[in-house]
């Protein structure tokens, strides 16, 4: 059998190919020839690009964080047609009488006027689910769709933060049914597609329904969720998931911000963990206050 010398060099470059592999970090002190097995090299792989060593991988990493941590956030602005009240109004749950009553009482305590209308027992949290779901343009879930298992792999922290919870979760389609108490947060739902390759569909549920909700999350096998709330420096944030990285055998890795935190998942081959470091950033004033008022008078509409 002849073979041309053309077709011998091809061979010889596709085996070279299967057997080596490049650092993609400039800096990589490893001068020797990293050999693999097809679909089971070892070392770490962010994106497109592949890291050596654990070593290389935090050198990358510090970078990453550093950008992370200096990229500013910025909530979508949304202006309803209607503010809440008249949306009320409109569905008939209060009258034009019931609402300047409640929108005094909610000036004299110093309150939004949702928890004032809860609290004078002029509207439900189911009506009030229902009203901010006209408002976002969003299905209200029926109380039927809360209160069933799920298994997500979707940090607690974020989902409390964001006061939103996993109503119904398909791994085959990778779809997603997030329900949120007060706002779409949409730094939320783009980390998810990001981090988890999910496609999530908001809607609305009451405070209520989300603690139900939030009780009926199963635990992922393998799966663990690491939060520091201490703010780090991008360096020790590095050490950390690489520490973390040994510890898991850690292949591949994703990085994206996420409202006040930094969300790193590492996956190994047989374990996952979801990092998340708390940042130091400014989102969007008008925004933010009000969300965090919420979020501190989250337990006041029970």
């Amino acid at each position: 059998m002849r073979m041309s010398i053309e077709s011998f060099r091809t061979a010889v470059d596709r085996g070279w190919k299967n057997m080596h592999s490049v650092c993609a970090l400039r800096t990589c002190r490893n001068t020797m020839l990293i050999r693999s097995v097809p679909q089971r090299r070892v070392g770490v792989t962010v994106g497109q690009l592949w890291y050596c060593s654990v070593d290389c991988f935090v050198g990358a990493a510090l970078t990453r964080l550093a950008e992370l941590s200096d990229e500013r956030i910025v909530e979508m602005q949304h202006r309803p047609r209607l503010p809440i009240g008249l949306v009320m109004v409109s569905k008939d749950y209060l009258t034009g009488e019931q609402l300047r009553y409640a929108t005094a009482q909610s000036v004299l305590h110093g309150e939004e006027l949702e928890f004032a209308l809860v609290r004078l027992g002029l509207a439900s949290e189911r009506q009030l689910a229902s009203a901010r779901a006209a408002q976002w343009g969003c299905p209200v879930v029926k109380q039927e769709g809360v209160g069933q298992m799920v298994e997500a792999d979707i940090p607690a922290t974020l989902l409390r933060s964001s006061c939103a919870v996993p109503l119904h979760y398909s791994e085959a389609t990778k779809r997603l049914l997030l329900g949120f108490v007060f706002r779409v947060e949409h730094t939320l739902l783009h980390a998810l597609e990001q981090v988890i390759g999910c496609k999530a569909q908001p809607c609305f549920i009451t405070p209520t329904e989300f603690e139900i909700q939030m009780t009926r999350l199963a635990a992922v096998p393998d799966y663990k969720e690491v939060a520091f709330e201490q703010l780090m420096t991008p360096m020790q944030m590095a050490n950390t998931l690489g520490g973390l990285a040994v510890e898991i055998s850690a292949r591949e890795a994703n990085f994206v911000n996420c409202r006040d935190y930094i969300w790193t998942r590492l996956s190994g081959k047989r374990r996952r963990v979801d990092v998340l470091f708390r940042a130091r950033r400014k989102i969007d004033s008008a925004t933010s206050e009000k969300f965090m008022y919420q979020e501190e008078n989250f337990g006041s509409l029970g």
